[in-house]
């Protein structure tokens, strides 16, 4: 069978759609079949060029190739999955978020802020409603998803859970005196929120942050209340790091900070829980919801400071628990039947 993987990509920013989109294809090729990655430029501003975007995308014609016919699509990111095709197959990562659930959060989202804002997410929601269903089955990459696209858009999809990348290779090796809170340095990430946390701990809580910032002024805003705060010393910024170190940070961390508003599906979480580490969570991060057992796995806090400084003490000061939770979390990772083998099979029965 040829597959075609059809998706969305802001140039030059390689995250975790892009290494979710390209483990695709390698598993469905490692199932036995031919699989192509499309990658269509995406750029969401000014807020028409959304309209432009999904015109072009139901022009695109993923039908053949060089005169050969794709026999099947698979649609991951707006507005990609758009495109038409007689056996469509979506899975769908999220939608346009800033339309839908980031409306409600204009701290975050940039379409409200638009003169053109309103008319574009009407034609967002309603380019959704009408082509979606013309898909042959519709999943998402979480339960979270699921219930987005349901709520606003009435449109019902089945949660298909994968593993992160580099899977078989997290492992445990201790648990040194550090938290780890690995993400690209985001506004959505919160990584804010974890800052005014630490300058409440009680205990003398340290933390590392890996990723790049996707907006280097952001960064410098951490930085700058960190100082504020006092609690700079106490905070460790790796900027990238590479798949390899990643993992040994995991391996060596006592246990993982991830407080993301309204996650969509989140590696983080089972990045932790494959390296055998618990996980500190909030109660409105969305994703990890999914997989946090809160007192069996890690800890799920309220959005605010002070609930998330006890819980980063909790931990900090009492090992035989964190043992505990990170055994835990291994044996609720293997429960959840997360593979690529079980993907593909959903993907192109």
């Amino acid at each position: 069978m040829r597959v075609a993987v059809i998706n969305t990509q802001v140039p030059f920013i390689h995250g975790g759609a892009e290494v979710h989109a390209g483990n695709l294809v390698d598993a469905i090729r490692a199932n036995g079949h031919e699989a192509e990655l499309i990658a269509l430029p995406f750029k969401w501003y000014p807020a028409e060029v959304l309209l432009d975007h999904m015109t072009l995308c139901r022009m695109v014609d993923v039908t053949e190739s060089n005169g050969v016919r794709i026999d099947k699509v698979i649609g991951l990111k707006f507005p990609a999955y758009l495109a038409p095709h007689p056996d469509k197959v979506l899975w769908i990562l999220h939608q346009h978020r800033t339309a839908y659930d980031l409306w409600a959060h204009p701290e975050f989202g940039d379409l409200i802020h638009d003169p053109l804002g309103s008319l574009v997410r009407d034609s967002i929601i309603n380019a959704d409603k009408k082509w979606i269903p013309e898909a042959k089955r519709v999943y998402a990459n979480s339960v979270n998803v699921a219930k987005r696209l349901k709520m606003f858009c009435g449109i019902d999809s089945e949660a298909l859970y994968h593993p992160p990348a580099h899977a078989e290779k997290y492992y445990n090796r201790c648990f040194e005196k550090y938290l780890y809170f690995p993400s690209r340095i985001n506004r959505l990430k919160r990584q804010s929120l974890v800052i005014e946390a630490l300058a409440l701990c009680k205990n003398n809580v340290r933390l590392i942050f890996s990723g790049a910032p996707d907006d280097p002024r952001y960064l410098n805003e951490l930085k700058k209340r960190a100082d504020q705060l006092g609690v700079a010393h106490r905070i460790e910024w790796l900027g990238y790091v590479t798949d390899q170190q990643k993992i040994d940070l995991y391996a060596s961390c006592l246990g993982v900070v991830y407080t993301p508003l309204d996650e969509d599906y989140g590696y983080v979480t089972l990045e932790a829980m494959l390296s055998g580490k618990p996980v500190i969570t909030t109660m409105d991060s969305g994703g990890p919801l999914e997989f946090v057992s809160p007192g069996r796995n890690g800890l799920v806090s309220e959005a605010n400071a002070a609930e998330l400084a006890e819980c980063m003490d909790s931990l900090w000061g009492d090992l035989s628990k964190v043992e505990s939770m990170g055994c835990e979390g291994r044996e609720l990772y293997k429960e959840h039947n997360i593979s690529w083998d079980h993907v593909v099979e959903e993907l192109l029965r």
